[in-house]
């Protein structure tokens, strides 16, 4: 069985209200506090994973900021990728993503609820556009999700370029930088079937403003490339 239908299965009896109050909030995202519209994303997610044979495997949430205005930076392998960091990060953020996702139903939701951006990489003006929004939200104290590849890795675990561009947004706000390493995440979802999976989610030590600012994007993207792929050489 396709293992989205069968999460969709196994709380058919919960779909309808969960799925009704997920538009509530998306039709009026400002008539809500951020953090329970969060919540509610983060109660259809641990659903989700209970239901999908998905064994979420976490270290380092003790390296997740406490306070808002940082930048997640991690691999990107497949559409369960965001999922699962929403699912097992508390603190409520917001991601870039690639626009062609910008009207698929429950994400489209899910970019409602948490003021997340589309990009379109083939337009520069309004690339240009996303990186002032975000940098001006990261300024305000609200974090968010990037993924430096641009687009998903189609070779598993092994990651592709990290452009430099991903990381002016982080540059011009000042904000710390919190890499990811997600190992098996493209299991999920980009792959047929439904067996168990293991997913490991790796939160690393946070890189301050100070420590990068003298650094080029591109170099800044080659180290937070290469922190990551130290991880995932570590767990596989």
């Amino acid at each position: 069985m396709n293992r989205l239908a069968m999460m969709v299965l196994k709380n058919i009896t919960r779909v309808p209200g969960l799925w009704t109050k997920l538009c509530r909030y998306a039709k009026n995202p400002d008539n809500y506090p951020e953090e329970e519209m969060y919540a509610h994303i983060q109660k259809i997610l641990t659903l989700a994973v209970k239901s999908g044979n998905i064994d979420l495997k976490v270290t380092g949430r003790e390296n997740i900021p406490t306070e808002g205005g940082f930048v997640f930076y991690g691999n990107h392998q497949g559409l369960f990728d965001v999922l699962a960091i929403v699912a097992t990060c508390d603190m409520p953020l917001g991601a870039v993503f690639k626009k062609e996702l910008a009207d698929i139903p429950f994400i489209k939701q899910i970019v409602s609820c948490t003021r997340s951006f589309a990009m379109d990489r083939e337009d520069v003006r309004q690339s240009l556009t996303v990186i002032q929004a975000v940098t001006k939200e990261l300024q305000n104290g609200r974090s968010y999700l990037i993924f430096p590849e641009g687009t998903r890795s189609k070779n598993g675990n092994q990651m592709g370029d990290f452009h430099g561009g991903s990381f002016r947004c982080a540059v011009k706000a000042k904000a710390p930088i919190v890499p990811i390493a997600l190992i098996d995440c493209f299991k999920v979802l980009d792959q047929k079937g439904s067996k168990p999976v293991t997913v490991q989610i790796h939160y690393l030590k946070p890189i301050p403003y100070e420590e990068y600012k003298d650094l080029k994007t591109v170099d800044l993207a080659a180290l937070v490339k290469a922190r990551i792929a130290e991880t995932i050489e570590a767990n596989t």
